[in-house]
């Protein structure tokens, strides 16, 4: 190659430049493209590659925004650039522009929580804390408005600068939404799915007027004090507790250990009435919190509610348990011949186990009511 076809080479190549932007970075959000004096010549060509968009400022102001692809900047191809200095002579001179690449690819795994605690008013447990904490995701949705309202003059924006400004905006609307949202305190942390729903949905609007898209959020955990996170499992314990259902299964708990008591009928017995009684107190005091809290605070005796009535009796079948039932129960029994006089029975009151036919008030199933012979006279 002669003297003068260098010469020529190298004039070629200065007129005809490559506008391009590799990002070699993870956490670059804008870069602006360096040129002397921010000249561009006739002929550009502008390379716009997948997950990144170019813009065009002219002193200041928003000029045109290029998805990506590859572009001949010429005033035929593209007319809305005649309004730069220069190109309306037809790139007779050059024009001078700034020109930012903008990353759009998405940007995940962002951290965020609550930087002091958050007072809520619970018609329950009064003034109560909370604390949260969580991950976003997020991608630049429109480039020309997040350079004049974001960037600016910046020659190289990263990620870390616009963090800190999100990370206030979530939580100080996070913050907003959990207020408004009057909700019962024990279903913060059982609904954080929802919760985290409701809250992209109120950002979203703050984060599109700089030209950001929340794409996920997400509430990894709501804390609280361990005093009332205790006190909130208490109440929600109590809350949905079957009083009926516990009465039922407190007693068939004392009959079932009363009926394993090895220490002989009587105590087997004794065991089954105590355990009658004290299922019935039970009963008593949850349903009728207010008498027995009253009891404690005075120190007062109060009546316990009735116990079994005196003629409710257990009888043997097969060699197993039966009852309670009443008289009229057991009579009916009697008759169809499920039980006979040798049936053991028993009930509160009795020191054992006894034959039906040694009862005195059972001995009408046996016909005891035909009266005696007359006396002789």
């Amino acid at each position: 190659m002669g003297f003068f076809d260098s010469i020529k080479t190298k004039l070629k190549h200065e007129f005809i430049d490559i506008i391009e932007w590799l990002d070699y970075s993870d956490d670059t959000l804008v870069h602006r493209f360096e040129r002397y004096q921010n000249e561009i010549k006739n002929g550009a060509k502008l390379i716009v590659r997948e997950g990144q968009m170019a813009v065009f400022l002219n002193e200041g102001k928003l000029a045109d925004v290029f998805q990506p692809g590859t572009y001949t900047l010429d005033t035929q191809n593209l007319p809305i650039l005649t309004t730069l200095k220069g190109w309306k002579y037809g790139f007779n001179s050059p024009f001078k522009a700034e020109v930012y690449f903008v990353n759009t690819h998405l940007f995940t795994n962002e951290k965020w929580g609550t930087k002091s605690p958050i007072i809520l008013n619970d018609e329950r447990f009064g003034l109560v804390e909370i604390r949260a904490f969580g991950t976003y995701a997020f991608k630049i949705k429109d480039a020309g408005k997040f350079i004049t309202k974001i960037v600016g003059t910046d020659p190289n924006f990263t990620n870390f600068e616009i963090n800190e400004h999100l990370r206030s905006l979530i939580s100080t609307k996070f913050t907003n939404t959990v207020g408004n949202a009057n909700i019962p305190i024990e279903l913060y942390a059982a609904n954080v799915s929802e919760l985290s729903e409701t809250c992209l949905e109120v950002m979203q609007p703050e984060f599109d007027f700089v030209g950001i898209s929340l794409e996920k959020f997400f509430i990894e955990n709501v804390s609280m004090p361990e005093d009332l996170k205790k006190e909130i499992f208490e109440y929600t314990r109590i809350d949905k507790l079957d009083l009926n259902k516990l009465t039922q299964f407190k007693t068939a708990q004392a009959i079932e250990d009363a009926a394993q008591n090895q220490g002989g009928t009587a105590g087997a017995g004794m065991g089954m009435g105590m355990g009658f009684v004290l299922a019935q107190q039970m009963a008593g005091s949850m349903t009728n919190p207010t008498v027995a809290t009253a009891s404690q605070a005075t120190g007062t005796q109060v009546s316990p509610p009735p116990i079994l009535s005196q003629s409710s009796y257990f009888y043997a079948s097969e060699n197993q348990q039966k009852g309670p039932v009443t008289i009229e129960q057991l009579q009916k029994l009697f008759a169809n011949r499920t039980v006979n006089k040798e049936t053991l029975v028993w009930k509160q009151g009795m020191a054992d186990w006894q034959p039906l036919k040694n009862v005195e008030e059972l001995k009408s199933f046996l016909g005891g009511n035909t009266p005696p012979p007359l006396p002789k006279k």
